[in-house]
């Protein structure tokens, strides 16, 4: 079993529970130590009040001996409910009636004022010494002077209501951990769906550590990526569309004014095949965006490669092949896909000669820098404008004003670029003192 990533969701909601029960146990502990210390001693009030009833029981007795004794035990009992009774040094009773063998024996449980309350499931019974120092007041603890006549209600909210709480804090965390960039990415994905392609799920998901960030990563790129397919198309069609009146209008006009049939049969044949090329030159360039197919890769011979190419292009075109030499070092391999390859490498060369003077060069070099090469294909045309360098990749991007040649569709160098990064590779122009130089980098070829 693999072990979940260092921000991985796993660790999170683990922590999340480890720290909710650690809490729960801890103010479990905490509030049980702080409920039992507050309630296991009299309050100075619930002192003072018993303290009266011992001065009242003292001037009973100082005033009317038993008697007085006996009334104040029978009021203080009716009104409190409590058991009381007031007694001597030895213990014996004070009042006219002697105690009884139980009231002797919870004598020995009595506790002072400040003492504690002991057990709380028991009822503490509390002396109240007269000032005489000899006689004393003993009576269990009034309901209402206890402070633990709320412990129930507090032990229920720490058993009850404390774990309620905590538990919607850990809620309100797993929601904001988990449903809220599951909500981003629910909306976002209706939106998408509804046609509005620049929908984003943003950086409040995409900057995440954690499978949320990585899944709203690739969100944002499939979004990313089909705004560009869609936009890339729409261009592609309104320019075929573009490009096709013009061969389309050359025909109509040729038919409504041809006199030799012989003639529209060659326009006709010159204009279907630049439409073939034109049309299989769009799906070509739209396969290579939006298939971005996996190309098996090998160690292709660049020099040889070159041999093969400058043959075509020097039989298409006319030149003869010594104007096409090669520099190129002799154990120059690179990684990649041989027909791709030869494909990008032929509309290079293709774009050069037809931007080049009758009587030009072109010409391959290239040198290891590391594990990539770097090849180029200089020509000795005019260049073209700084600011036009990038252009020139953009597909029906014609430069005719400042180059000569520029007869294609503007589509040859897009699909070189193309096939080029299909394979991991790079391709960029630069104008040198005489002509343009495309430079190429590939991978070294390793086995």
């Amino acid at each position: 079993m693999r072990v979940p990533r260092r921000h991985s969701l796993f660790w999170k909601l683990t922590g999340a529970l480890a720290l909710f029960c650690l809490l729960l146990v801890s103010l479990y502990a905490d509030f049980g130590r702080l409920i039992y210390s507050a309630t296991s001693h009299l309050s100075d009030s619930a002192k003072s009040t018993l303290t009266g009833f011992a001065r009242e029981a003292e001037s009973a007795w100082n005033e009317r001996g038993a008697t007085g004794v006996d009334e104040f035990l029978q009021e203080l009992r009716e009104r409190e409910r409590v058991w009381a009774v007031v007694v001597g040094r030895q213990d014996q009773s004070l009042s006219s009636e002697p105690l009884t063998s139980r009231e002797l024996e919870r004598l020995d449980f009595i506790r002072p004022l400040d003492g504690s309350l002991g057990r709380p499931n028991g009822w503490p019974t509390f002396y109240i010494p007269f000032s005489d120092g000899e006689h004393r007041l003993v009576l269990e603890l009034p309901r209402e002077l206890s402070p633990r006549k709320h412990l129930a209600l507090l032990n229920l909210a720490m058993q009850r209501l404390l774990p309620a709480l905590l538990a919607v804090l850990l809620g309100i965390v797993l929601y904001r951990a988990l449903i809220v960039p599951l909500g981003i990415l629910h909306r976002q994905a209706g939106t998408l769906s509804s046609g509005k392609l620049s929908a984003r799920v943003g950086p409040l998901v995409t900057e995440r550590r954690d499978e949320f960030g990585e899944l709203g990563r690739a969100f944002d790129h499939m979004a990313e990526r089909l705004e560009h397919t869609v936009d890339f198309q729409r261009q592609l069609l309104r320019d075929l569309s573009h490009e096709l009146r013009t061969p389309l209008s050359r025909l109509r006009v040729a038919g409504e004014h041809a006199t030799d049939v012989t003639e529209l049969r060659q326009r006709l044949e010159r204009e279907v095949q630049l439409m073939e090329q034109l049309i299989g030159d769009i799906l070509e360039l739209a396969w290579l965006d939006t298939e971005r197919p996996q190309l098996p890769v090998e160690a292709v011979d660049v020099g040889r490669l070159w041999e093969v190419v400058r043959e075509n292009a020097g039989f298409e075109s006319g030149w003869p092949i010594e104007r096409m030499p090669s520099a190129l070092p002799a154990d120059c391999r690179v990684g990649g896909h041989l027909n791709g390859l030869a494909h990008a490498l032929e509309n290079i060369l293709r774009n050069a000669i037809r931007h080049s003077p009758l009587d030009g060069q072109v010409s391959l070099g290239g040198r290891r820098e590391g594990d990539v090469w770097h090849l180029w294909v200089d020509d000795q045309g005019p260049g073209v404008a700084e600011d036009k360098l990038e252009a020139i990749f953009l597909p029906f991007t014609r430069l005719n004003a400042a180059r000569p040649g520029g007869d294609g569709f503007g589509l040859g160098l897009s699909i070189a670029r193309s096939m080029l990064q299909l394979q991991g590779g790079e391709l960029w122009a630069e104008n040198r003192e005489r002509g343009l130089r495309m430079n190429i980098r590939l991978r070294m070829y390793s086995l």
